[in-house]
This record gives C-alpha cells, structure tokens and sequence, in this order.
C-alpha cells in the first residue's frame, strides 16, 4: 500500500487557503498512487495554536470546513486523508477543544486519535488551549492497523532520554503492548539547530525499539517566529531512514509502506546541511514568509556598513528578490567614508536599491530643540540614542510611504545585554537575525561568500571592528566585552543554564560574570518591546523565554 506524506506550508487560521493548499497536496499524491494521504499536526489551522481558538464561531468554521473537504475528496474519488485540526472535546469537562487527528473518508469525519502530551515552551502553547487524550488512536485501513500519534507523543521515551523527560506517560510504549503494523506522527516541530537530527534520531529509535514502520509529517516554512523545517521522514521495522521530504520548502512524497516492513540496513540518503546551510535556509524562508503572509511584497532596512545590516540585506534580497529591498544609508557626522563606501559596494554586489538620508540637518533641529533644557550638561548617551532614534523615524517613514516591510538588524548578543536603543535601532517588524549570536553572524557571512565563490558581503565589512559610530572613534568594545568571549558566556548562561557560581567554574572572570549578568537582567524591558525574532535555537528571546522586568532578584 501507497501512503501519500502531504508536506504543506500553511497560514496560521486562514482555513480556506489551507484547504486549497492541502487538496492540491492531495491531488499531486493521488496521480503518484497514493492510497492514504496524511498530514501534519493542525494542518486545518496552522501550527502553533492561538488565542482564534478560543472563539466559539472559529471552531465551528473549521467544522464546517473540515466537513465540506470530506465530501470534496468523496465526490472527487481522492486518497482517503488523515488530517491534523482542532475539534471540540465531547466531553462536557476540561478544555473546551482537543488537537486531533481527523480522518476524511466517504464523506464523513472521523476522529481518530487527540494529542495527549501537550507542549508549552518557545514556540508551542498546546497546554493552554487543549484538553488531553488519554491515549494514541487506531487507524483501520486496507488491511493495515495504524498506530497514530501526535507531535510530543513520540518524543518521551523511556529508553532514549537518560536525563528527566518533559512529560511522564509515553503514550507510544502504552500504545504499543497491543502492537501496530506502522505508527503514523502528524507532527509539527519547528527548526532549532540540532533539532531535524534530534527528530531523526528520536523516531529512529522507537521504530527499531518496536519493529514498526514509522511514517512522520511534518509541517513546513514560517509562522510569525517560528520556521517549520519539513524534512518529513519515514522508517523502516529497523528504524532506518528510508525516504526524506525536502527541507525548507513544501513536498510531497509517496512510499510504498510494504517495503518498509523488509529490515534491510541500507540507509537512504537523507537531506544534510551544515549549521550554517540550515540556518541560512531558515531565516531565507522565515523573511519570505513572514513578509508575504503579513501582506507585503516588499522590504527596507537601514545599511550601517556593519555585518549585522550587510548579512540581513543578503537573507532579505535571497527571500525576496534583490529588486524588492530597499537600503537606506543614513550617515551622521561621525559616519566614516568606509562604512559608507561598504554598505554602497555590498549594496552594488546584491543588486539592491540604496538611498542616502544624511541626519546631520536633524541632529542640529533636535540640539537647537533641548539646548534651554539641556543647558549645563554633558552630552552623553542621550544625544547618541537621539541619533539611533533619527534613524529609526526615517525608516518607518520609508515603510510607511512605500508599503515595505521594516526588517531590523540586531543580533542576539547585543539585544542579551541591552546594546540597542529603543525606538531607533529597535525599530522593525521583524528580528531577522535576533536569534544570532554575533559570531554566527560572522560565521555565516563567512558561508555566504564561500558559497557564492565571492565577497558577496565585502570583506572589510566583516574584518572591520563592530561600532555604532554615535560618538567619535566609537566601539563595540569601549561598552562590551570582546564578542568571542560575550557569546561564551552567554552559550553557558542561556543554553547550558550556567548559573553565576557555574560560570565562575568554567573559567569567566568573575567581575565579566557579575556584569554580563547584571547587563541581561536589566535589558528585558527592551526585549520585549523588540519585534518578534525568528527562532533559530531552543533558547531564543521572547514569547517562552521572557523574565521578569520589575524584580530586585540577583
């Protein structure tokens, strides 16, 4: 028998587009012989859940849709479809809805299995709009008796954690006493470095622990700020890869699951990227679709002449076309001729459109402005931030006047300690490279140039010392501790969840420690009145990872 894995990228509650996206998945699987067709997770709705589905006439719309495709597919003689949707909880107590899986055959919807471990971390909040199942679902098809599971429903076994798993039950293992011919995992996991392998290797690992074709789907391309990689993969009763979907880019693909029973140990060729391959992927298909799925067609940003403005110009002309980005070069008194001929040749190099905005008229406007009140102190930081702040009301304008979407340029180790101004380089309506340490940034300009075979991003942008150029002769390092050694820190700190005494140990120095720390601390009130960030690890700022902005804790 011939399953039809229906790789889709979906838009968050837009019903009706979904459903022409997934028809013509299945249409494209029927004509390859498809016999059964599956879905990802939510696939009606998009992953990650929210708040829509806690509105009484949203539900009943996904009802109602879910019903006509079922009679659609019926009418049309298409693959019966096993597709991920919320659906009302029969049960008169708990949360009003369950995440489910719907199978659509002869015309009826039927509900085959309810997710039972639910997520709430950085990208997912099943917990909060969910009620549980109690356990995985039974597919009966063509002689075939399919075990069926649920996103975080494969991922809690016993045998491969060996430190604390994230839920108790392992609904597989309790599943699996009764035994299956094949397990099917509608599935949304969204991208983290590590994360495609880690998934490989959690579903490798149940399949040969049962002896049980695994067949998963996952969903694909970007969702606010979360990227769902797809890479959909199936197993053979050995646990080994047989067959891939693409990553970062919609597919479908068809398998004959009776091979899958042979256990040969002939592992095909799955789809490998290096870190920076994958992580540039991402954020090229996280900017495509967050533009596109916002309304928009078109994008601005401001060129510095650092890497930081160089690398996201690069992510946003790949995702867009270099004929829809627009920079803008505002240079100040205090802006070097070499960051100006930099960001002019990278400009040159990507084929994009440039416009220079000098600020040094609105800078004098704002001085003449607070010379009463300002009488008698010295210029400090304020008048620096009013020069970022002059930036960012010139960018908006532009965005504003040309309908383009406002892409920011910080980096996850600037926005760690607060290195940004509110209301100036914060502006944006997306963190492109939010979720990158600063030497990623550099590691992936880098890949890029090896990649194309040339300096597409110039080399004295990348061999340059990092400045804001705000105050004469200014560095990144007359504020911040040099990057190699900031970004440790916070790799220990963030991802290893280091404390203070654990950071010592390792080896920081304790006042670098103590200031680092303190610097963190004090800047989430402008994390979170930063743009939302595309997520490229499982630590990244924002929705999940916020702390407290008011608190006298150390």
């Amino acid at each position: 028998m011939k399953i039809g894995l229906l790789q889709c990228n979906l838009v968050s509650n837009d019903i009706e587009r979904n459903i022409k996206t997934i028809y013509a998945a299945l249409s494209k699987a029927a004509e390859q012989g498809a016999e059964l067709c599956v879905t990802s997770e939510l696939a009606l709705c998009g992953c990650p859940a929210t708040e829509q589905l806690t509105r009484t006439a949203f539900i009943e719309f996904c009802r109602v849709k879910l019903q006509e495709l079922a009679g659609r597919i019926e009418a049309e003689k298409l693959p019966p479809l096993l597709i991920g949707a919320p659906i009302a909880n029969p049960v008169p107590e708990g949360k009003p809805l369950q995440n489910c899986a719907a199978f659509l055959r002869s015309g009826k919807v039927m509900v085959i299995d309810r997710k039972v471990l639910l997520a709430a971390d950085g990208t997912h909040d099943d917990f909060y709009y969910f009620e549980p199942g109690v356990g995985l679902g039974v597919l009966q098809f063509n002689g075939w008796r399919f075990a069926v599971a649920i996103g975080e429903d494969v991922w809690n076994d016993r045998g491969f954690w060996h430190g604390r798993r994230q839920f108790y039950a392992d609904p597989v293992e309790d599943f699996m006493t009764g035994g299956a011919d094949a397990l099917i995992n509608l599935t949304g996991i969204a991208f983290s470095l590590g994360g495609c392998e880690q998934h490989k290797k959690v579903l490798s690992w149940s399949a040969a622990k049962y002896r049980t074709p695994i067949v998963a789907v996952n969903q694909v391309g970007g969702m606010d700020s979360a990227i769902y990689p797809g890479g959909s993969m199936v197993f053979n009763a050995c646990g080994v890869l047989r067959e891939q979907a693409a990553l970062f880019a919609e597919d479908v693909l068809v398998v004959d699951l009776d091979k899958l029973r042979e256990c040969d140990s002939d592992e095909q060729a799955g789809v490998k990227m290096s870190e920076e391959e994958e992580v540039w992927n991402a954020l090229v298909l996280g900017v495509r679709d967050f533009v596109s799925k916002c309304g928009f067609s078109k994008a601005v940003l401001g060129l510095s002449g650092g890497i930081d403005s160089a690398l996201v110009a690069a992510i946003a002309a790949e995702a867009l076309g270099k004929e829809n980005v627009l920079g803008i070069l505002m240079p100040s008194p205090y802006s070097s001729q070499g960051s100006i001929d930099d960001s002019l040749e990278l400009a040159s190099n990507l084929g994009m459109e440039t416009i220079t905005v000098p600020i040094a008229k609105a800078m004098e406007t704002f001085g003449e402005m607070f010379a009463p009140s300002f009488a008698n102190t010295k210029p400090d930081t304020t008048e620096e931030n009013l020069q970022s702040r002059i930036r960012g009301i010139t960018l908006m304008a532009f965005s504003n006047k040309f309908g383009r979407m406002l892409l920011n340029t910080g980096n996850k180790s600037e926005a760690a300690v607060g290195y940004s101004t509110l209301y100036g380089d914060s502006c944006g309506a997306l963190g492109v490279i939010a979720d990158l340490y600063k030497q990623q940034v550099y590691a992936l300009s880098e890949w890029i140039n090896k990649r194309k075979g040339f300096d597409l991003i110039p080399r004295a942008i990348i061999d340059k010392a990092p400045s804001a150029e705000l105050r004469p002769d200014q560095k990144d390092s007359d504020s911040l501790p040099d990057y190699p050694v900031l970004d440790a820190l916070l790799r220990a700190h963030l991802g290893d969840k280091c404390d203070r005494e654990e950071l010592i140990e390792r080896g920081f120095d304790i006042a670098l420690v103590d200031r680092v720390l303190r610097l963190l601390r004090g800047a989430e009130f402008k994390r979170q009145q930063n743009p939302p960030a595309l997520h490229v690890s499982t630590h990244a700022f924002g929705h999940g990872g916020r702390m407290p902005i008011a608190t006298s804790f150390k």
